[in-house]
This record gives C-alpha cells, sequence and structure tokens, in this order.
C-alpha cells in the first residue's frame, strides 16, 4: 500500500476517534476506510505509535476491541489547571436586561421580549442560552410555534436563588415608573412609524 493511502486511511481513523469522543467499534474504523477489520487494526496501532513516539497530548487506547481518543494521563494535572479556572462571562446591560425579563416573564417567546425591550434580543438571548442561565423550555401553541425560554438551575446558582418564587419582587413605584417609560417609548415609536 503506498504510504499516501496509509497516512489517508490513518487520518480518516483520526477523525472517526475525535469525533465520536467515545469508544468505537474496530468493525465501525473499518467500515470508514473501506477496509478489513484487520486492516483497521493494523491502521490504529500505527497511529497509537506514532503518538507515542512524538509524545502528543491525546493517545488512542483499546478498551474491549474498541478504540478511543482520550487525553494523555501525565497531561491530567495540567487539564485540571484550566477546568479549575472559572469561567468569566460579562453580561452586558443589555444581556442583563433581557435576562431579567426571562427570569420574570417566563416562559416567554423573543417576540415577547422584543415587545417589551423595544429592540430586536436574538443575540441576548442567543448569549444567555451559551451561558447556560437560559434555555428553551417548549414551544407555544401558535402560528410558527416559537420557542418558550426560562431560565435555569445555573441561573439560580449564580444569582443565589433557591426558586423563581424567591426573586425580589420590584418596588411598586419603580415599576410603575418602568411601564410609564415603556408607554412613551411605544408612543414615540409608533409616531414615528406612521410619519414615514
Amino acid at each position: 500500500m503506498s504510504d499516501r493511502k496509509q497516512k489517508r486511511e490513518e487520518a480518516v481513523v483520526e477523525a472517526v476517534l475525535f469525533t465520536m469522543g467515545e469508544s468505537v467499534e474496530v468493525r465501525q474504523l473499518a467500515a470508514a476506510i473501506e477496509k478489513s477489520e484487520e486492516e483497521a487494526r493494523d491502521t490504529v496501532r500505527r497511529l497509537m505509535q506514532r503518538y507515542d513516539r512524538d509524545k502528543r497530548g491525546i493517545q488512542i487506547i483499546e478498551l474491549d476491541g474498541c478504540y478511543q481518543m482520550c487525553t494523555r494521563m501525565e497531561y491530567y494535572e495540567n487539564l485540571i489547571r484550566v477546568a479549575a479556572t472559572p469561567k468569566k462571562h460579562a453580561l452586558t446591560d443589555v444581556v442583563l436586561e433581557t435576562l431579567s425579563i426571562i427570569a420574570y416573564k417566563q416562559p416567554i417567546t423573543k417576540l415577547e421580549i422584543e415587545k417589551i425591550r423595544g429592540v430586536k434580543s436574538d443575540h441576548a438571548v442567543n448569549r444567555l442560552v451559551e451561558y447556560n442561565l437560559v434555555q428553551e423550555v417548549g414551544r407555544l401553541d401558535a402560528p410558527g410555534r416559537p420557542a418558550l425560554f426560562a431560565t435555569t438551575e445555573e441561573f439560580l446558582r449564580r444569582f443565589g436563588i433557591g426558586s423563581k418564587e424567591d426573586l425580589p419582587d420590584m418596588d411598586p413605584v419603580q415599576a410603575e415608573e418602568i411601564r410609564n417609560e415603556v408607554e412613551e417609548e411605544l408612543k414615540l415609536h409608533m409616531e414615528e412609524g406612521s410619519r414615514d
């Protein structure tokens, strides 16, 4: 077999093992490279030797006739240092405003959030989902079946709240001021729209 074909088969096996993230049976690897199980085993073993020889950060291990790509044991301590470092998520005013709306009005659709905010909220909602503070909890039984969003357990943990019922009540005077501001903004927006 040519060196080029061999490298291609190794690359295919490597891609499969990396993508699957769990143990893969030899028969599956054989199907991926369109060869026999024995040839697939030889391909995996060549890769294993190359990773060992080069002292790569990853290795391929054999588990009961299956193969899995994983981190080399000697680097676990380094991984733990990274995993232990908390990931900081900056919550901008826009994202915090959107989170507040979702927390108090959940479950709520993006359209309802946008009506309250007066602007598109796709980016803010997507960011909150990415931060695991908000999740999709179902679909509204309406045309287009829009997604409904609510806060997550991570939200409760991060903000030190036992349940959504424990959210602080808004000061009635402050709530009335906000309502008036929103109504003024909507009125102004509608007047501008009618002039166009």
